[in-house]
């Protein structure tokens, strides 16, 4: 059997992971240039599928294509990443509330271990780790919501915006910002523990999600 085609989109899809996961935990910023060199390099493959990649990221929306400069991260307005921001609390708040009747002892663990790891993220200002532990934290309840259209809509919209976090070269600001979101992430576990599904619903859509402070999104 040929699994070359198979291959060939396995490295793909692993540079545009690579590439998505950058923007939306702030290592790579509106406006900045994509090294495509250097991504060969770091990842061991070929020029194709990075370009490949490339053209994909941008056929999505978060690169766009320069003549002279190449592929850079797009910037979105503000209004935008607000209007985003408002469907996927309103998703978001519907999956945690369907998912409370499927939601098992080991899944309030895995919670409870990613506030933790979440805590010291914040404290190392370990941005990337918190990006990265805060998606697996809303990602254990959408798992268990029973929808699949629901959750396929919802990753796609988080997949293809900027960054589902806040980001500010203040770091005293951003620690204590991102410190009250984690808090957030406790009173949804409890709200969660409760199967209280209404209030679990209202608060990801009118608190969590809720941007306070839309030039650091």
């Amino acid at each position: 059997m040929n699994k070359g085609p198979m291959i060939y989109h396995s490295l793909k899809d692993h540079v545009y992971n690579y590439i998505a996961s950058q923007i939306q935990d702030g290592t790579l910023l509106p406006n900045d240039k994509i090294n495509e060199a250097s991504i060969c390099s770091q990842l061991n493959v070929s020029r194709t599928p990075v370009r490949e990649a490339l053209i994909k990221l941008a056929s999505d929306k978060l690169l766009e294509y320069r003549p002279r400069r190449g592929f850079t991260v797009k910037e979105i307005d503000t209004p935008k990443k607000l209007e985003v921001f408002e469907i996927v609390g309103a998703l978001d708040g519907l999956a945690a509330s369907l998912s409370i009747d499927h939601l098992t002892e080991d899944d309030f663990t895995k919670m409870d271990e990613l506030i933790k790891k979440i805590d010291v993220s914040i404290a190392l200002e370990n941005y990337q780790d918190y990006q990265k532990y805060q998606t697996y934290f809303h990602r254990v309840y959408l798992n268990r919501c029973g929808n699949v259209t629901l959750k396929e809509q919802l990753i796609s919209l988080q997949d293809g915006f900027i960054r589902q976090t806040y980001f500010s070269d203040d770091n005293k600001e951003l620690y204590a910002i991102l410190h009250v979101m984690n808090e957030h992430h406790r009173h949804i576990l409890e709200l969660l523990k409760q199967k209280n599904k209404a209030d679990v619903q209202l608060y990801l859509q009118n608190v969590h999600w809720k941007i306070e402070y839309p030039e650091m999104i």
